[in-house]
């Protein structure tokens, strides 16, 4: 009779235990980076200790707050609690939204994890139950584009503006998603002070406020998009009440907007009459070659400034290299460049300056150089010519001058052409004694030397076998060895761009998989950037990293110059010797 009560008392209570439910419903999986998203913790019994999820990825902007209900139909009765949250996502990827729990008769429930994917912000709807609904006529932001079809190489400008009308204020913004400018060369406009302004949008009057202003070169053709910038804004907004003074009254608000992705239709540069010497300059040039003397001796030297002038893409293409005599030594280019930016584009001087040391007196020519660019303003190519240069050398030896030595009362005659002096005809003998092998010192040397060596070897051995099972170790050890390997592998590579920034990017990443201790899967820009501030590396040198790395992904596609590709060498250099002092 117990063992049958005992049975009928489990049974009720895996019947209870199974009847109670615990789950989270969302509103959406997927959702837009400015939208918002519904979850409810829904439950049939009344548990208590609620615990809610950390909801990382998420900003709550609303919540929690309590729901209970409780019916009876055809006698039957039936309870649900809800707790309501309102989010905002602050991230873009596949976020979890983690497990909820509660307690009830001394048992702990818990929801299912929700995957929840976050795209970029998209348009959203008008919905009237929406708290941002009094933002969304009142708030936009807006993308100037100057010209939408422009060729390979000339300058466009992207403005971003913020419009918002007068009967709404605006306390702070934050970038959620920067734009990405692929397959553009760019550069950024400081802005010093953001100005409001007042103008015309949409037929009404709007104050605005200019946030960003950037210069793009597209470097291939065919249609390009810019990815949107996208902010998270804090808004003043008014309501129906008056304060006591007759004021009205204020919410706080949140609005996000985003700017919409363009789209460019890039065209290519014609093919019809472009010269064999074409290297991409785009623009309305001058050019120049300018010895710094014509009248000199030899061994003096003399600069020859290669330098081109003007407005169009200064920086993304290289200038012609002059040929000269054999009896003219010239030295590598030293590249310079004085080149302002601004919305109209590149503007200013580069030049490559040669030294050249004449070996012989005489007078020597230095060929025209020809410099080919794409004019904007006729749509034709153009060719500049130099004109040819003389080198005048007054003293110095003659290229047909022989050099006399002296040995004993002989002369013998050396042409400037060779290279070794005359042989000797004489020979200076010397005896030699041999000792026999055995017996010797040699040879007690090797009859002992293996016992010697024993030791040795166990020693090396076990220090090896130390050595295999540290397999942390190992693995930083070769790490850091890829990473020289690497880097000096694209200082080899630094005049062939390609393999030089594939090179340069695995250098810094084996630098970084060396010094944090992390593994591929895991060098997500977050990660990275959070491993480094917590080893105490400068946020600076940070920013400049993961800059880098940045660059040479869209770099190995982007048309770039000799002293560019240096540029980026000698900065990787420098962000990893900072780094290595900076890193605990």
């Amino acid at each position: 009779m117990k063992k049958f009560i005992i049975a009928i008392v489990l049974i009720a209570c895996n019947s209870l235990l199974a009847q109670v439910q615990f789950e989270a419903k969302v509103s959406k999986t997927t959702l837009g980076l400015n939208e918002r998203l519904r979850i409810d913790f829904v439950m049939n019994i009344d548990g208590d200790n609620f615990n809610q999820p950390s909801f990382e990825g998420f900003k709550i902007i609303a919540g929690p707050s309590q729901q209970v209900s409780q019916s009876w139909v055809n006698g039957k009765s039936s309870f649900e609690k809800i707790y309501s949250y309102y989010l905002l996502p602050t991230q873009k990827g596949n976020l979890t939204i983690r497990q909820a729990s509660i307690e009830y008769n001394g048992q702990i429930y818990k929801t299912l994890p929700i995957k929840i994917n976050v795209t970029s912000a998209v348009e959203q709807p008008k919905d009237p139950n929406d708290t941002q609904v009094s933002a969304d006529d009142n708030i936009y932001l807006v993308a100037d584009i100057s010209k939408t079809n422009p060729y390979i190489n000339e300058p466009i400008t992207v403005v971003y503006k913020l419009y918002f009308s007068y009967n709404i204020g605006i306390t702070n913004w934050r970038e959620l998603d920067k734009p990405k400018y692929n397959d553009f060369w760019s550069q950024n406009i400081d802005i010093k002070q953001l100005v409001g302004e007042e103008g015309m949008f949409k037929g009404e009057k709007y104050r605005f406020v200019v946030l960003r202003k950037t210069v793009l070169y597209p470097q291939k053709s065919g249609k390009l998009v810019i990815e949107p910038l996208s902010l998270d804004i804090d808004v003043q907004l008014p309501t129906n009440r008056r304060d006591m003074f007759g004021r009205v009254v204020v919410t706080n608000g949140n609005k996000r907007v985003s700017a919409g992705a363009k789209t460019i239709a890039v065209r290519a540069l014609p093919e019809v009459g472009k010269p064999a010497d074409f290297s991409g300059a785009v623009g309305k040039f001058d050019f120049r070659v300018t010895p710094s003397k014509t009248n000199l001796k030899s061994g003096e030297s003399l600069d020859l400034v290669v330098s081109v002038s003007g407005n169009g893409n200064m920086k993304l293409f290289n200038l012609p290299k002059p040929v000269v005599p054999n009896s003219l030594e010239m030295y590598d280019a030293v590249h310079n460049e004085k080149v302002n930016t601004t919305l109209s584009g590149m503007s200013g001087k580069i030049s490559d300056s040669y030294t050249i040391i004449p070996q012989f007196k005489g007078n020597y020519s230095i060929k025209p150089l020809q410099f080919s660019y794409f004019d904007l303003g006729s749509g034709t190519y153009k060719t500049i010519s130099s004109p040819e240069i003389m080198i005048n050398v007054l003293e110095g030896p003659s290229a047909n001058d022989q050099v006399a030595t002296t040995t004993g009362n002989s002369k013998n005659i050396i042409s400037s052409s060779e290279q070794f002096k005359f042989i000797k005809l004489k020979t200076d003998l010397k005896s030699m004694n041999n000792d026999d092998f055995l017996g010797s010192n040699l040879f007690y040397g090797l009859l002992f030397l293996p016992f010697l060596i024993l030791p040795a070897i166990v020693l090396f051995k076990k220090k090896k076998d130390a050595i295999d099972s540290d397999v942390f170790g190992n693995r930083i050890k070769m790490n850091n060895r890829l990473a020289k390997k690497y880097l000096s592998e694209a200082k080899k590579q630094i005049n062939n761009k390609e393999p030089f920034y594939v090179a340069l990017e695995k250098a810094m990443h084996n630098f970084l998989k060396a010094k944090l201790h992390i593994e591929t899967s895991e060098m997500s820009k977050s990660n990275i950037q959070e491993l480094l501030i917590s080893r105490n590396a400068s946020p600076e040198t940070v920013i400049d990293f993961i800059a880098l790395t940045e660059n040479c992904e869209l770099a190995r596609f982007a048309l770039s110059s000799s002293a560019a590709i240096q540029q980026d060498f000698d900065k990787a250099v420098l962000i990893i010797s900072d780094l290595e002092k900076q890193i605990s």
